[in-house]
């Protein structure tokens, strides 16, 4: 068998998202022993890093060496016991998963639900909560990969410790793109992944547990149920000073591209960054519109970095996106579940966020759809989006450094 040479893409799906260069190149350094002093030196480094992407002084943060859907399961399993009770709120694809891991926790799920594009209705979860006073946690996601769709996690968060609940938070798609504050919204467990807005590798799920959670870990009455994601055992290996309790080998390269990518969300500053995912959203929003296509997600609840888009009507969606594959070598996404067929999934996540790819997916879009006939308004998307970036420029904002734009 030959060795294998990926295609070079545009990733502008819902992830993973491109890879900066110096991403790339500190993958490609050489691999040490995971106990090896200088890779235990780097590991603080990532946890200080972390702490900075997540806002918080948690010494229990780190990344658990599997994806985000590891980072959940680990927050589940650690804080779930037999019998609990936890209220899930969901509105897409990913507050479901949250239910199947309560229930193979042994727990029950009382589900909150709101209709998919819409954000979690406070209002709703109220009212769950106050029905279930033994419930021991609320859990629900932030930043709605299948949607676009953007919850008040703050004013949640105040909910669940109005009524005793800890808190479980999925940031998947939020971490690094849209405001994410665990010390100052109080969220008690909060997992993320790597290969979104951080553009980092897939495979690396960031955790954080505040002392709340951990006081709940320390007084279970049952082991974890997964040896390899017990909190207690990880930071046996995370944790501490000096000499490190072996648990697994950690995935060393992947490692050093996670630094390389905090050091450079550090470098740009979260605010910056921030402030860069909703300029290129605004300037692929304003081009969208011009071509006469609409968004699911109103305005005030929408991502910057994960649009969902809707297909007009009688476009053969999966048509479209193969087109793009193979004309432009750029890479969107379907929609998932109720929204599978109607929607494209349009990631501006990390690296990917620049208005090259602004003007590069516009053209391709205009370009695919006017060739099948789709009734859109052809050749005035990518100077609409060029006027949307001058008008931004007319506002004072901060300025985003070499070393994170193309």
């Amino acid at each position: 068998m030959p060795s294998f040479y990926p295609p070079r893409r545009t990733l502008m799906g819902p992830g993973p998202s491109d890879l900066h260069p110096r991403v790339t190149a500190a993958m490609a350094r050489d691999t040490i022993g995971h106990l090896d002093p200088e890779f235990i030196r780097l590991m603080d480094e990532v946890k200080t890093l972390l702490q900075y992407a997540f806002q918080t002084k948690n010494e229990m943060t780190f990344p658990v060496s599997a994806p985000g859907s590891a980072g959940m399961e680990c927050c589940f399993v650690n804080l779930l016991e037999p019998g609990d009770k936890v209220v899930v709120a969901q509105n897409g694809v990913f507050g479901g998963r949250m239910k199947e891991n309560v229930e193979r926790c042994g727990a029950t799920a009382v589900m909150v639900e709101d209709a998919w594009g819409e954000p979690v209705d406070p209002n709703k979860v109220e009212d769950a909560l106050k029905a279930a006073p033994d419930a021991k946690i609320l859990a629900f996601v932030q930043a709605e990969t299948s949607t676009g769709a953007e919850s008040d996690t703050e004013a949640l968060v105040k909910l669940a410790h109005d009524n005793d609940c800890l808190t479980i938070v999925d940031t998947v798609t939020a971490l690094g793109g849209t405001p994410v504050k665990v010390d100052d919204w109080g969220i008690d467990a909060i997992y993320s992944g790597t290969q979104k807005c951080l553009s980092c590798v897939p495979g690396l799920s960031p955790i954080s547990f505040n002392e709340r959670a951990l006081e709940v870990v320390r007084n279970r009455k049952t082991k974890v149920q997964s040896w390899f994601l017990d909190i207690g055992l990880l930071m046996s290996y995370w944790g501490g000073e000096g000499k490190r309790a072996y648990h697994h080998t950690a995935p060393i390269n992947a490692i050093y591209a996670l630094n390389e990518s905090l050091v450079m969300l550090q470098e740009e500053g979260l605010e910056n960054a921030w402030a860069r995912h909703r300029r290129n959203h605004n300037a692929l929003r304003d081009g969208f519109e011009a071509m006469g296509l609409s968004f699911v997600v109103e305005e005030p609840y929408r991502l910057p970095q994960l649009n969902a888009v809707s297909v007009p009507e009688g476009t053969d969606e999966a048509a479209v996106r193969s087109k793009l594959l193979q004309d432009y070598s750029l890479e969107i996404g379907a929609g998932l579940g109720a929204m599978a067929g109607k929607i494209w999934r349009i990631g501006l996540m990390g690296h990917t966020s620049n208005p090259k790819n602004v003007y590069l997916c516009l053209d391709a879009m205009d370009s695919v759809l006017t060739g099948i006939g789709a009734p859109i308004e052809s050749g005035i998307a990518v100077a609409r989006a060029k006027q949307s970036y001058a008008n931004a420029d007319k506002i004072p904002h901060m300025e985003i450094p070499a070393t994170t734009s193309n």
